[in-house]
C-alpha cells in the first residue's frame, strides 16, 4: 500500500487535505513509533526493530517504505535509517503531545490514588 499523499484521496477524506493525509499516514500502526525511535539519529534495521518491541520484519519494512515514500525517513548507504529534515519536523510537532500525555498520565494516576483511599 502506498503512503498517503496530500491532494489524493485518503482514509477519511476524498479531497486528500494535507492534515487528513498526515492523519492517515500516522494512523497506520507503528509509523509514529518509528518516527519517535529515530529521533536520536541513524539506526540499523534490527536495532530499530528491537526498539519497536520486536515488530515483525515484514511490517517494519513496509512502514519504513511508507515513511521513505512520504519523505520523512531516509535510508543511508550504510543501510541505517534516519529522519529527514521533514521527519525531524514531525518529531518537533509531537513534543507538545508528549508533554500533554505526561500530564494526562499524572492526572489519571492522581485520580486513581484518590479513588483507592
Amino acid at each position: 500500500m502506498a503512503a498517503p499523499r496530500p491532494g489524493q484521496a485518503v482514509r477519511g477524506s476524498s479531497t486528500g487535505r494535507p492534515l487528513m493525509a498526515a492523519l492517515d499516514l500516522f494512523g497506520r500502526r507503528w509509523n509514529l513509533r518509528i518516527v519517535w525511535e529515530l529521533q536520536h539519529g541513524p539506526i540499523g534495521f534490527r536495532a530499530l526493530q528491537e526498539r519497536c518491541d520486536n515488530m515483525s520484519s515484514s511490517v517494519l519494512r513496509q512502514r519504513l517504505t511508507e515513511l521513505v515514500d512520504a519523505a520523512l525517513v531516509e535510508q543511508h548507504p550504510d543501510s541505517t535509517y534516519a529522519l529527514t529534515e521533514l521527519g525531524h519536523g514531525v518529531h518537533r510537532a509531537l513534543r507538545p503531545l508528549g508533554r500533554w500525555a505526561a500530564e494526562w498520565a499524572e492526572t489519571l494516576s492522581a485520580a486513581d490514588s484518590e479513588d483507592a483511599r
